[in-house]
């Protein structure tokens, strides 16, 4: 630290670094975590990740400050070095940073308009299979379920019908071995030897065998489809290069790093608040029934006229955010307020403190889906913000917006358990419901009255 700057408070109750620091209270739950050293310390508040100090930075004017200075000074590539071997070398942060930023324009054409117009439907009908067999009542692990139709509609819009319904459930396994293996471990040693990075190795490989195969058929075939695949295997960088194949598997992992965790996430906590706030959901269940009695097939126009649903959907965000350490790496001293972040450090953002802030979000405790925007954009961050705001999340709202207007237009729902039994845990970086996330269904007798 430089004589001339401001101590950062450091948070309490730290082992020593040899023994991991705060390291062990961090992975037990980062977002409580994270929230005891706001409260403790303020605006900054340091901590030991087991020999690498990391600097919490909460509220609109820090997010601001991190989100907007350069990437050679405060490094997302270098915090999340743990992602290479998950993406593959040459995609994301395993790329130079000029071929990421056309990489993230490959991800942008897959998500105009008129791509996000061919998804919408395509989700609708997984919605209805999904529910086709469900009868008139019943109880449901929704977060499962969610997480199984998430994966579904996602293969079936960016990788097309063949994938889908050819290699699903593999694809699903390989996946999830896939996002095991991004733990906060990675945060602390990205290079350690584990057997959930072995698992993941394998699995990398596999998907991109399986990628491969497909990229292979449908080039054959002469075929060409409205999918996110098929937006990989035909565009360029500048200098004319096509993705290889690996590059294409890798993207293809990125894009649903960024939207699937969202979307299956997400979606349990809407219907756990629908759920738990009846005289709320009314509201909403009214208005999907307005526009689902309209007969017009799913496209964005419809979708917007789903005000209320979209409200509900984001103050579920709001309040329970699905990833909650938002990181980067100092790698050139980061002066803020007058406090200096030491280049080697790491700074983190965490959405689950900065959405509990009363000085943005007034009742911040209060669930409420009509909660206007806050004054200063950057209070609300539940895909990050900037230039690395996530890629997915116009996917990942098309996604619930859809699958809810078919829920709520044939059921209603409620709590198998009392409330407060519905909190949250994480297990690795992602903030999950209640394992298992039981809520009973009953098929809505008052369709036609509505």
């Amino acid at each position: 630290m430089t004589q001339s700057s401001k101590p950062i408070p450091f948070v309490s109750g730290a082992k020593s670094s040899a023994e991991g620091g705060h390291f062990e209270e961090f992975c037990a739950h980062p977002a409580f975590f994270l929230l005891r050293a706001y409260k403790e310390c303020g605006e900054l508040a340091e901590f030991d990740m087991g020999g690498r100090n990391t600097v919490l930075m909460v509220g609109p004017e820090a997010h601001e400050a991190v989100f907007r200075v350069d990437d050679d000074k405060v490094s997302a590539r270098e915090a999340y070095q743990f992602m290479v071997p998950i993406f593959g070398k040459g995609v994301q942060y395993g790329a130079p940073l000029d071929i990421e930023r056309q990489q993230l324009r490959m991800h942008s054409r897959g998500l105009a308009s008129e791509k996000m117009n061919h998804y919408a439907p395509i989700i609708a009908k997984e919605a209805e299979d999904w529910i086709a067999d469900w009868g008139d009542s019943g109880e449901l692990d929704f977060y499962e379920g969610f997480a199984d139709l998430t994966i579904k509609t996602s293969t079936h819009c960016l990788l097309g019908p063949e994938f889908r319904y050819s290699l699903t459930e593999e694809f699903a396994e390989l996946y999830h071995t896939l996002g095991a293996a991004a733990d906060a471990g990675g945060l602390q040693d990205p290079g350690a030897q584990k057997e959930a990075y072995e698992a993941r190795d394998q699995a990398r490989a596999r998907l991109e065998e399986l990628i491969t195969e497909r990229v292979d058929l449908r080039r054959a075939s002469g075929e060409v489809h409205m999918d996110l695949l098929q937006v990989y295997m035909d565009t360029t960088y500048p200098d004319g290069r096509h993705l290889t194949t690996s590059e294409i598997a890798g993207m293809i992992v990125w894009f649903m790093f960024a939207g699937h965790h969202t979307s299956a996430n997400t979606a349990a906590w809407t219907l756990v608040e629908l759920a738990r706030y009846p005289e709320l959901a009314t509201a909403v269940v009214s208005e999907v029934d307005e526009v689902m009695s309209s007969g017009q097939q799913f496209d964005l126009k419809v979708l917007r006229r789903m005000s209320r649903l979209e409200g509900f959907i984001r103050e579920a965000l709001r309040v329970h955010p699905p990833l909650n350490t938002l990181t980067r790496r100092v790698v050139k001293d980061f002066e803020y307020k007058g406090h200096i972040v030491e280049t080697g450090k790491n700074v983190m953002l965490c959405p689950y403190v900065a959405h509990r802030l009363e000085s943005s979000f007034e009742n911040a405790e209060v669930f409420d889906p009509d909660r206007p925007a806050p004054d200063n954009p950057f209070a609300l961050i539940p895909f990050g913000g900037g230039q690395r705001k996530c890629v997915g999340n116009a996917f990942a709202i098309l996604q619930v917006k859809v699958i809810f207007s078919i829920l709520l237009h044939h059921y209603e729902f409620e709590l198998a358990g009392p409330p407060g039994g519905y909190a949250g845990n994480m297990p690795s970086l992602i903030l999950r419901p209640s394992d298992p996330c039981i809520l009973r269904y009953r098929r809505r007798t008052d369709r036609q009255a509505a």
